[in-house]
């Protein structure tokens, strides 16, 4: 077990690419926290399936772009477990419209939620992180920071900032030994496309990323946790301030 008696929080795993990464640390052998914000049933399906496989986890509801939240999760972290080893800044939400309708309300929801949130949350994990000499901060991004796509103008924007805050906080933080970096997944197919948008547009998406991946399949969150797992073990401890794309080859750089 690459994560044996780790301690991971992983914002926003309620479902879909943060519920599959909370399952994998899991199964490696962290002590995981189910964050979320909306669903506690989810949540707790997550934990409840963690559980009957013998690994250790609790939900915990918390608005990640509110700091006494964040504080009060990670307390509760801290009481029940010790100290926090890994934090997966996942929480993220990716509205669509075209950017004249954004309204400054959105936009700065958006930042709040998307990038606000990476930093709460980084602040907050800091102390145990630097108690120990050790830690593991994992931001995610997104493949749009790379193709600009279109009726995602907050979205997009938001997601281009979390590569700079990677870089800069893994400046900071590097003499305490906590690595910093981010990873940008590509079309992931999950339950809450579906939800936005419909089969009809899925099938398009489908169609035309066959012609741009390497792969012509879609992705799928799984697709992404080796990576999340690389990143979260010793295995990546002198690479910090990076970004690892997970698209299937559909951007390279």
């Amino acid at each position: 077990m690459r994560l044996k008696d780790k301690v991971a929080i992983i914002t926003g795993s309620s479902r879909s690419i943060g519920a599959s990464i909370a399952k994998r640390y899991a199964a490696e052998g962290a002590k995981v926290v189910v964050n979320y914000r909306s669903h506690p049933e989810l949540a707790q399906q997550v934990v409840d399936e963690i559980v009957s496989l013998g690994g250790e986890a609790f939900a915990y509801g918390a608005d990640v772009s509110k700091e006494e939240e964040v504080n009060a999760m990670v307390e509760e972290t801290v009481r029940r477990y010790g100290t926090v080893h890994i934090l997966v800044n996942n929480a993220a939400m990716d509205p669509r419209r075209k950017w004249y309708e954004i309204t400054s309300e959105e936009w700065d929801y958006i930042m709040g939620v998307n990038v606000r949130s990476q930093f709460l949350c980084a602040k907050a994990v800091f102390p145990s992180m630097e108690a120990q000499g050790y830690g593991k901060i994992i931001n995610v991004s997104s493949v749009t920071y790379f193709t600009g796509q279109a009726n995602f103008l907050h979205y997009v924007t938001s997601k281009g900032a979390i590569v700079g805050f990677t870089r800069a906080l893994a400046r900071e933080v590097g003499a305490q030994n906590i690595t910093v970096n981010c990873i940008t997944p590509g079309a992931v197919y999950t339950e809450t496309e579906i939800e936005k948008v419909g089969t009809e547009v899925i099938d398009g998406v489908d169609e035309y990323l066959a012609g741009v991946q390497c792969f012509s399949r879609r992705e799928i969150s799984a697709d992404l946790e080796g990576a999340f797992v690389f990143f979260a073990s010793s295995d990546s401890d002198f690479i910090t301030g990076q970004t690892l794309n997970v698209d299937g080859g559909w951007v390279m750089h």
